[in-house]
């Protein structure tokens, strides 16, 4: 038997090797678990529990680039001996999360030597002006200080050490004392206390809200807070214009409409992002599906009812189990509203109240259009194909 020819094992060699490369670019990762981290470490226990109880884990866990200012269990005595709430403490220690990526190394090189970051109390929403974001400031010595913006400029901790790092992705790093913050620190309310309609009337969707008590849909959502609730607002001016088709409907098509922008289920950015296709919605029941599609196309998320395709422009609140994003349009269910039809020519025109369907020409030999999993499952076949050749 003859040996095999040089070319051809190089060939399979670098077959192999573009398919290895395409399967670690594939599979969906998830890289890191605050808590299983954290469980190494006992002077940080008390920590890692209360991030457990606050639900704060969950929500780091699902943070693509993070990084955690742990506390050791002498600074969380002191943070514990002011007997917040369990609500307040978890803003408390909110704060403590930054939402962008703070190695050893990036901190003790801030660039012009103080720089200022969000943090997850700022996501919430109910941080005002600057107040969810903390002061990093290189310090003589060698030192790093830590200080919420909200604090009259007073640097509370500083830099410890680093706990653990998976670069860009999730650092953590123990800090000295807790950061002081107003803002952070006030009482603050269960989520079944939080007044949805209120709201979303103080954050640009005060006519969505007025119809949510106008029909008595409010109670639905209320109802679903605890367990879980997205709402999906269109801001004021978008339901002003649908005003007069609105009020053609009867009482029980209102009502459905503005139970259909509602999933009885927490979803926050990055779960809508990873978690696309159809979702069923507070109108859902039985054959009446009102169900709708997510999307994310270059990191825009679209909801498609088929009768209209709405982007979500914003955020109004997002406090675990409950979010309230802002959207560009209202959503019409295809039960009540006649959906898109393809044009049967060049110059028809799609319905007044919905956009045209998405172009699917093909661009750049066919590429564009395919999406990023399709595409990597027809290199992959490719590649197995040659290895079997």
């Amino acid at each position: 038997m003859s040996p095999p020819h040089t070319a051809t094992l190089f060939s399979n060699s670098l077959t192999l090797t573009l398919l290895l490369l395409l399967l670690s670019f594939s599979t969906p990762t998830n890289a890191h678990n605050i808590t299983l981290i954290l469980a190494k470490y006992p002077q940080f226990s008390t920590f890692n529990h209360y991030l457990t109880a606050t639900h704060l884990a969950s929500q780091i866990n699902r943070r693509q680039t993070i990084t955690v200012l742990a506390l050791d269990n002498t600074a969380m005595s002191s943070l514990l001996s002011r007997h917040f709430s369990l609500y307040t403490l978890k803003n408390v220690l909110s704060l403590h999360v930054l939402v962008d990526y703070f190695g050893s190394k990036k901190l003790h090189r801030i660039s012009k030597g103080s720089t200022l970051t969000s943090t997850m109390f700022q996501a919430t929403g109910a941080a005002q002006g600057t107040s969810g974001y903390v002061n990093i400031t290189n310090l003589k010595g060698g030192k790093v200080g830590f200080g919420a913006e909200d604090n009259e400029g007073k640097l509370d901790a500083t830099f410890v050490k680093s706990v653990k790092e998976i670069p860009y992705n999730i650092s953590i790093v123990q800090i000295s004392h807790p950061l002081d913050s107003t803002e952070a620190e006030a009482p603050t309310a269960a989520p079944s206390e939080l007044n949805l309609t209120e709201i979303m009337s103080k954050q640009g969707c005060k006519a969505f809200a007025d119809l949510l008590i106008a029909t008595g849909a409010d109670e639905a959502f209320n109802q679903n807070i605890d367990a879980g609730l997205t709402v999906f607002c269109p801001t004021d001016k978008v339901v002003r214009d649908f005003m007069p088709k609105y009020k053609n409907l009867t009482a029980p098509k209102k009502k459905s409409l503005v139970l259909y922008h509602g999933i009885p289920v927490y979803m926050n950015m990055q779960m809508l992002k990873t978690n696309t296709g159809i979702m069923n919605t507070l109108a859902t029941e039985g054959a009446n599906k009102f169900d709708f599609t997510v999307d994310n196309n270059q990191e825009v998320v679209t909801l498609d009812t088929t009768v209209v395709t709405a982007k979500v422009t914003g955020i109004v609140k997002d406090e675990e189990p409950l979010i309230v994003f802002k959207i560009n349009k209202v959503l019409l269910p295809r039960e009540m509203f006649k959906p898109v039809e393809p044009a049967s020519g060049p110059s028809a025109d799609a319905p007044a109240d919905s956009e045209p369907a998405d172009d699917q020409t093909l661009d750049n030999n066919g590429v564009e259009g395919l999406g990023h999993r399709r595409l990597v499952m027809l290199v992959l076949s490719l590649c197995i194909g040659m290895l079997l050749i």
